[in-house]
């Protein structure tokens, strides 16, 4: 007899995918259902325009995001190139006549794991490091400085060494035009790779290297000072400098 399984025992790997909205929470109620339906319009017109079928991914509306589970046997470069390609070209599209302050951004990560359903939404590794990757400093640094793009893409190191560095037959952009940065959110630590359409890593570099450490003045604790005269003075800086303006009056 053959023993029964449980279809949740089944490790299965899914590609990931986030889309935040940038600056959601400034708008108004009527602005915000507007970039709701805006931005599942977007992305299913950039879906049918590379061949991949939005119907069949498990979707998981957030209000300013959505978390999807892409089907086992995606093509993974189409998400990555054609996908990402498209969904620059209807976020333009849709901002071309967008008043100020009105404008779509998107911040969009994406992973390749382990995710199942659950029950107040997915569990697994895959969905936590993607959020982790949508939420990276370096990212949101990318989104708010290059304000001549509507999209900032990461990927993790496992989908950029899979995917992006074998460039997906043709199908993928070129690995040179991702930079990699160091993520740390919340508990997590890893490598991730930030891509913006247009954009090359000579302008993305800058934006995503780790702040300089602030400097640290620091006074001495001994300080030997000798006026003309010949008198030491011992103490900390500002101390011997009083005394040596004290001694010259």
């Amino acid at each position: 007899m053959t023993p029964h399984t449980d279809t949740q025992e089944i490790i299965t790997r899914h590609l990931c995918l986030a889309a935040d909205v940038e600056k959601y929470s400034r708008l108004d109620t009527p602005d915000q259902e507007t970039f709701q339906a805006d931005l599942v319009r977007v992305l299913e017109e950039a879906a049918v325009l590379s061949g991949l079928d939005r119907t069949t991914w498990q979707r998981q509306p957030q209000g300013d995001q959505e978390f999807a589970v892409l089907p086992h046997g995606t093509q993974e470069s189409l998400v990555v190139g054609s996908f990402i390609r498209n969904l620059a070209i209807q976020l333009g599209e849709r901002n071309a006549n967008a008043a100020e302050g009105k404008r779509m951004r998107l911040r969009l990560a994406i992973d390749f794991g382990v995710a199942r359903t659950a029950a107040l939404g997915y569990s697994g590794p895959a969905p936590v490091m993607v959020a982790r990757y949508l939420n990276a400093p370096q990212l949101k640094r990318v989104l708010e400085s290059l304000n001549s793009t509507d999209l900032a893409l990461i990927v993790s190191d496992r989908v950029y060494q899979d995917v992006v560095r074998l460039r997906g037959d043709g199908q993928g952009p070129d690995p040179s035009a991702y930079v990699k940065v160091h993520v740390r959110e919340k508990e997590f630590s890893g490598y991730g790779w930030i891509h913006v359409p247009e954009h090359g890593p000579e302008e993305l570099e800058p934006l995503v290297a780790d702040p300089e450490p602030e400097s640290t003045t620091t006074h001495a604790t001994n300080v030997v000072k000798q006026n003309s005269g010949g008198v030491y003075h011992f103490g900390s800086g500002d101390a011997a400098e009083t005394m040596h303006k004290n001694y010259n009056r």
